[in-house]
């Protein structure tokens, strides 16, 4: 089982004010895409953990 906090959100937005929104959310979706590739194929379980503000 794989365990790890993923910020996503405020990641992407600092991102969006760095490079742009369109291309910030390209990015983003690639990074989630990659995590998941990497999870499929090694069959691990994902659980992120989840912060409440």
């Amino acid at each position: 089982m794989i365990r790890f906090t993923i910020d996503c959100h405020g990641w992407g937005s600092k991102l969006a004010k760095r490079i742009g929104t369109k291309k910030a959310k390209v990015t983003v979706a690639r990074k989630m895409a990659v995590i998941l590739h990497a999870i499929w194929t090694d069959g691990t379980e994902f659980q992120a953990n989840m912060r409440t503000a």
